[in-house]
């Protein structure tokens, strides 16, 4: 539907102030300026030097995607309604409500609109501050209506540039993170050249710019780096409130920003709970943060007027649990090494248990059926159950939430990255193991987490907790395509810190009896500065080529429905039609929509399935009937998804519905036993040779190369 065509006419080191000295680096210590005034001043030159480089990094990918964006649909030439158009599926939708709160006559009528909205959802009032994480587009609008710009910027660019301004936040989150766990900011230099390098893999932003994962992963890298910085033993007071009060404010608008952050902070308290468990983590810090996960939920909460999704959530009932469990179950960690572990086995269990019960009995008491079909769908997807539920199928047919594809890793490894990630992965995960049987066996001499004798092998709880993190996110993207950008930048991170510690490689070099402070430095400077000079020499063509590549939107037949919308049909005409489309309906022209893309509401799938019966086999006068009931004016058919054929069978729309209905599927293959032929023709297909019976109800009004819009009779 839509595409991109070629344009036809313009060518146009390294410690923080905060941070400890490196054990490791005493001795080099020795060849910096003596006295304790010459390194505070080279302490300072290179935090500033740092510093420098971190902003003008992140800027400058800032740039560099903005360009890519504006390359790939000139979108400073084209059309307002190509523009709206240019945000596909779930974008449109978001953007419809910053689009309709700047043209709310005032800040308080916008307001009321969405707490009262009948145009989202035909025939129904629903709270769209509830239902949805749109908060980031009400304050965009305020501001952009306080701020003295509307003679110099448009809406819509003050809105992605907004969107690409958070990208350079992102890049110098992720930039210090590194930072903070190697002790030199050559690391952030590094992770944030891999993050570039690697954009296919590491973020989708200059295409779904308003997505709400563009909007909550900066606030999480920063959340990310924060709880780097906490988890660093002997934290002078002010500097621990201070870093708890960025992980609370961090962590509550990554809450705020994404309806899914529920179940990435549960990842997060996995890796918490782990990691305490194994006595990595001082068990006050873990406490803190639990804390801080359920109050910024709740508060989310509260502003989206009780939603009853985020009280129902696996994190709450989790971090209860934790909570319970450990009042329950006293001197969890003294004993022998095979008494703790049957403490810890138990005290798993019972954490699990309390987890499973808590969140049936809220549910139960809440009538929670919102995120029904996530389950659904993860019990598909592990092979827990076969299933004909068509909200899960829908979901496991998409490639998005499909595998991880195998040839992400060959992208990956041109870059370096992922070698250089299984290599530290490697280290760090032996060491950890050595960490934790330590700890286990030596409850009765137990010292301060983070600390051990010398000689012994050691692993700091940030690096821990940073560890368990990537293997976590390692897991969810390998098992969900989608997630991997939660991931992959992670390993850009993660990767950069261990070619830079002097913790790693002093360890390589005395396995293989080379040790040598003076090897250290060598190393972990020389290696990175290798690995950016090569990125730097493979893939700067590349880039300089992309940006200098122009193409052009061009999608003529969606803008001509739009155009005709607009002109031929009531503005309180009520539209039926696929969820993707429909969103653009909505921006684009203002229109009443049956269904939109925004999955997370029992009721909303319930509709959509029924709308859906379009491309079914199902009678006409069954059709009109159930879009009717949903107060349809005019209903969208789309050839694309009629005679769809980018999935295979089994997984296309009409096969999904199909199965949902009983109905044997239709072209070659096989069927399950039990599905029967359907007692009419496809209604998407026969509607078009204008039967008797079809003609009846539906009247066509318009008609292209993509879309066939009908207009319903009103008799019963």
């Amino acid at each position: 539907m839509i595409s991109i065509r070629q344009r036809r006419e313009i060518r146009a080191t390294e410690v923080s102030e905060d941070f400890p000295a490196q054990e490791e680096d005493v001795k080099l210590e020795n060849k910096l300026p003596s006295g304790c005034t010459s390194r505070r001043l080279w302490k300072i030159l290179s935090l500033t030097i740092g510093g420098t480089i971190a902003l003008c990094i992140g800027l400058l990918t800032s740039v560099y995607l903005a360009t890519l964006h504006e390359n790939d649909l000139w979108f400073s030439n084209i059309k307002e309604v190509e523009r709206e158009i240019s945000f596909r599926t779930e974008c449109g939708l978001y953007y419809s409500y910053y689009k309709q709160m700047l043209q709310a006559p005032t800040v308080v009528q916008g307001f009321h609109g969405l707490i009262y909205d009948n145009k989202t959802e035909s025939m129904k009032t629903i709270n769209l501050l509830q239902r949805m994480n749109i908060y980031q587009e009400v304050f965009l609008s305020i501001l952009y209506r306080v701020l003295p710009i509307q003679k110099y910027l448009e809406p819509v660019y003050f809105y992605i540039y907004t969107l690409f301004g958070l990208q350079a936040i992102y890049v110098t989150a992720l930039y210090i993170t590194s930072w903070l766990l190697s002790g030199t900011w050559l690391s952030g230099l590094l992770a944030a050249f891999w993050y570039v390098t690697n954009r296919i893999d590491t973020t989708r932003v200059e295409f779904t710019i308003p997505l709400r994962e563009n909007w909550a992963l900066p606030f999480f890298a920063i959340q990310i780096a924060a709880i780097t910085y906490f988890l660093r033993p002997n934290l002078q007071p002010l500097s621990e409130r201070l870093t708890l009060l960025a992980i609370f404010i961090s962590t509550f608008l990554f809450s705020l920003t994404w309806q899914f952050n529920q179940f990435m902070m549960l990842m997060q308290a996995l890796v918490l709970f782990t990691l305490d468990s194994l006595d990595m983590l001082p068990a006050v810090k873990a406490t803190w943060l639990y804390g801080i996960q359920i109050t910024s939920l709740l508060l989310v909460c509260i502003l989206q007027f009780f939603n009853s999704m985020i009280l129902g959530s696996l994190l709450i009932s989790f971090n209860l649990s934790v909570f319970i469990a450990r009042k329950l179950q006293k001197n969890l960690k003294t004993g022998s090494f095979l008494n703790r572990l049957g403490k810890l086995l138990l005290h798993l269990f019972m954490v699990l248990c309390l987890t499973l019960f808590l969140n049936n009995i809220i549910k139960k008491i809440l009538n929670l059926k919102s995120d029904e079909h996530i389950f659904k769908f993860l019990k598909a997807k592990f092979g827990l159950g076969a299933t004909r539920d068509f909200d899960a199928n829908l979901y496991l047919c998409e490639e998005a939430f499909g595998l991880l594809p195998f040839n992400t890793f060959g992208r990956l490894s041109d870059t370096l990255l992922f070698y250089a990630y299984v290599f530290v992965l490697s280290i760090t995960v032996t060491v950890a193991f050595v960490v934790a049987f330590h700890n286990l066996s030596d409850s009765t001499n137990q010292q301060s987490v983070g600390k051990t004798e010398k000689g012994t092998v050691n692993l700091k709880p940030e690096t821990a907790y940073n560890l368990i993190h990537t293997i976590l996110f390692g897991f969810l993207a390998l098992s969900t395509m989608r997630m991997k950008y939660l991931w992959t930048s992670h390993m850009c991170v993660f990767a950069s810190f261990g070619l830079c510690s002097p913790e790693i490689w002093e360890l390589l070099l005395k396995s293989v009896h080379l040790y040598n402070p003076k090897r250290i430095c060598i190393m972990r400077y020389s290696v990175p500065i290798l690995i950016l000079l090569y990125l730097c020499y493979k893939f700067w063509p590349g880039m300089m080529d992309e940006l200098s590549e122009l193409r052009e939107f061009y999608d003529p037949d969606t803008v001509e429905l739009m155009n005709w919308i607009n002109s031929n049909t009531p503005r309180k005409a009520v539209f039926a039609g696929s969820m993707q489309l429909l969103a653009g309906v909505k921006l684009c022209t203002g229109r009443t929509l049956t269904n939109h893309p925004h999955y997370e509401d029992s009721s909303l799938r319930e509709r959509t399935r029924a709308v859906y019966q379009i491309y079914a086999k199902r009678a006409p006068e069954e059709v009109h009937a159930l879009l009717r009931s949903f107060g349809t004016d005019y209903v969208i058919l789309e050839d694309s998804i009629c005679y769809e054929r980018r999935h295979r069978r089994g997984c296309r729309l009409r096969d999904l519905l199909d199965i949902a209905n009983g109905h044997m599927m239709d072209g070659p293959g096989e069927n399950d036993p039990d599905l029967k032929p359907a007692d009419h023709p496809r209604f998407c297909e026969e509607i078009k040779r204008n039967l008797p019976p079809y003609v009846a109800h539906f009247t066509r009004v318009f008609q292209n190369k993509t879309f066939h819009v009908y207009k319903l009779s009103r008799n019963k």
